[in-house]
C-alpha cells in the first residue's frame, strides 16, 4: 500500500488586508511591498547566523543519528516502565506538553497499556506547585517510573528541586538501582547537571549549545518524551524539514513564516495591534498556543534593541480555544479595544467523526443539528468567528492543518520558530536571549538562601515590605 502523501499547512491572510478590515486596521499590498528589501536584508542575516552555527534550531529537522539513538532508547526502556515523567519548566516542558496533547489520544494516560500500544503514560511536571507535584507522587509507583530531568545548566531551581525530591525517593526505594530510573537531558560538556550525570551514572542526551530552550522542541528535550509516548518523531522532523525548505527564500509571496512575521510586525507597530491571539479550533492544538505564547513573548519582549536603545518591543500573545471561548472572550474581541490580531487554527479533517442523532424534531432550535456532525459544527463555528471578527474590523488570519499528524504539527512548529527569529530582525532585537527573567530568579535565589546572594538579601527584603493600608 502506497504511503499517504503529506499535505502542506496553509496560511490564509485575506482577513488581515485593508480590503477586508479597512485601511486603519488592515494591511495594504503597498505596505507589504515596502518591506521586500528589508525582508531580504533580514533573511540574509538569518542565513548568516545559520551558516556560522550561531543559531542552530533551523537544522534540527535533519538529525537522523539522533532519531536512531532516541528510538533505540525507547525500544530498550519502554516495556520496563509504566510511567515516563518529564521534570522541566518553560522551554523544557511546553513543547513536550504540546506534542503529547496534539498527537496522542486526548485521554492517553487513562488508556490501558494495550490501547497505548505498549508505551508508558506520560507526565510533564512543569511547575513547583507543591500540591501538584505531591499529587503526581500519589498516583505513580516510582519503581515503575522513568524520570527525564531536563536542564541545560543544572542550575534551574524548579526542575532541580523536583529532581532532588525524586532522587531521594528512588534511593530509598531502589538503592543502587535508582540511577537506572533517571535520564538527564543537558549540556554536552559543561554545567552542574553534566557533572551530576557523570557522578551518578545517569544515561543522558544532549541539548545543543546553539539552541535555546524555547526553540528546543525538536531536540531531545521534546523528541524523547514524544517517542516514549509513541509519536512518530521521524514524521515530525520531516514536516519541520518541509517547512524549512518552504521558508528558505526571502520572497514574501511564497514564505509563510516571513509574511506572517511582517504582518504581525506591521499590525503591532503601525496599526496598534499590541496583542496576538492564537485560537485553535481543536482541543488537541490548544496547548500549541501555550508553546507559542512563550516563543513569541520571551523572544520578542525586549527592553532594548541590539544597539542598546530602549524600545520596549514585543507583542503580547494570548491563547484562546474555539469554540469554547466564543462564549467567554469573543464579546471582548469583537466589541472591546481593537488592539489585537487573531490567528484562528483550523483542521480540515479531524481523526474522528461524531454524528449528531436526529432527535427533537419538533424543536427548531435543535432539529437543524440532527443528521449533522460535530465536525461540521466546529467548522461552522470557526467560519462564524472569522466573519464576526472581520465585520468588526479585527484583522484575522487562518492557519489550516490538513490533519493533525506529526508531519503537519512539525510544519507548524518550524514555521513559528522561523517566523519568530525573522521577526526579531524586523524589531531589531535579539530574539534568542531573555534578560528580563533574571531579576525574578535573583530574588528567588536570595530568598531561598543560595550561596553568593547574601549581600542582596537586605535589598530584596526591603522591596518586599508592604504598606498595610493597601491590603484589604
Amino acid at each position: 500500500m502506497a504511503k499517504k502523501k503529506n499535505e502542506a499547512i496553509r496560511v490564509d491572510f485575506n482577513n488581515v488586508t485593508a480590503a477586508a478590515v479597512g485601511k486603519k486596521d488592515g494591511i495594504s499590498p503597498a505596505e507589504i511591498k515596502a518591506f521586500e528589501k528589508r525582508a531580504a536584508a533580514c533573511h540574509k542575516k538569518c542565513v548568516a547566523e545559520r551558516k556560522s552555527g550561531e543559531i542552530g534550531f533551523y537544522d534540527l529537522p535533519y538529525q537522523k543519528a539522533l532519531v536512531n539513538d532516541i528510538k533505540g532508547t525507547v525500544r530498550e526502556l519502554k516495556d520496563r516502565f509504566e510511567n515516563f515523567v518529564v521534570l522541566g519548566i518553560g522551554g523544557s516542558a511546553l513543547g513536550n506538553i504540546a506534542l503529547q496533547a496534539a498527537l496522542n489520544h486526548p485521554f492517553y494516560n487513562l488508556l490501558d497499556r494495550k490501547e497505548r500500544r505498549g508505551y508508558p503514560r506520560i507526565f510533564v511536571m512543569d511547575n513547583v506547585d507543591p500540591a501538584y507535584f505531591a499529587g503526581l507522587l500519589d498516583v505513580i509507583d516510582p519503581k515503575k517510573t522513568l524520570f527525564n530531568l531536563i536542564s541545560k545548566s543544572g542550575g534551574t531551581a524548579e526542575p532541580m528541586s523536583q529532581y532532588m525530591v525524586v532522587r531521594e525517593i528512588l534511593r530509598r526505594k531502589l538503592g543502587k538501582k535508582a540511577p537506572g530510573h533517571i535520564i538527564a537531558t543537558t549540556d554536552r560538556e559543561k554545567g552542574l547537571l553534566r557533572e551530576i550525570v557523570g557522578r551518578e551514572g545517569f544515561e543522558s542526551f544532549v541539548i545543543p549549545d546553539n539552541v535555546g530552550g524555547r526553540f528546543s522542541v525538536m531536540t531531545p528535550v521534546g523528541l524523547l518524551s514524544a517517542a516514549m509516548g509513541g509519536i512518530d518523531i521521524e514524521e515530525l522532523l520531516a514536516g519541520a524539514a518541509a517547512m524549512d525548505k518552504r521558508c528558505s527564500r526571502p520572497d514574501l509571496k511564497k514564505n509563510p513564516a516571513y509574511l506572517n512575521a511582517v504582518v504581525h510586525y506591521i499590525a503591532d507597530t503601525k496599526k496598534g495591534k499590541v496583542m496576538s491571539v492564537m485560537m485553535p479550533y481543536s482541543n488537541a492544538l490548544y496547548l500549541v498556543a501555550d508553546w507559542y505564547r512563550q516563543l513569541w513573548a520571551e523572544s520578542l519582549g525586549k527592553k532594548c534593541d541590539v544597539r542598546g536603545k530602549v524600545v520596549h518591543a514585543g507583542q503580547t500573545p494570548v491563547k484562546a480555544l474555539g469554540a469554547t471561548d466564543q462564549h467567554s472572550q469573543m464579546q471582548l474581541y469583537t466589541e472591546g479595544p481593537n488592539d489585537k490580531i487573531f490567528t484562528l487554527v483550523a483542521v480540515r479533517k479531524f481523526p474522528r467523526e461524531v454524528k449528531i442523532p436526529k432527535t427533537y424534531k419538533k424543536y427548531d432550535a435543535l432539529e437543524y443539528l440532527g443528521g449533522k456532525t460535530m465536525n461540521m459544527l466546529i467548522e461552522a463555528e470557526r467560519i462564524g468567528s472569522t466573519l464576526a471578527l472581520t465585520a468588526a474590523r479585527r484583522p484575522n488570519l487562518t492557519v489550516t492543518l490538513p490533519e493533525i499528524t506529526p508531519h503537519a504539527v512539525g510544519q507548524m512548529l518550524q514555521m513559528y520558530e522561523i517566523q519568530t527569529a525573522f521577526a526579531g530582525k524586523l524589531y531589531g532585537i535579539n530574539p534568542f536571549d531573555q534578560p528580563g527573567v533574571e531579576a525574578g530568579k535573583i530574588a528567588a535565589f536570595t530568598l531561598m538562601g543560595r550561596k553568593g546572594y547574601a549581600k542582596k538579601r537586605r535589598g530584596v527584603l526591603s522591596r518586599i515590605k508592604k504598606n498595610a493600608r493597601y491590603i484589604l
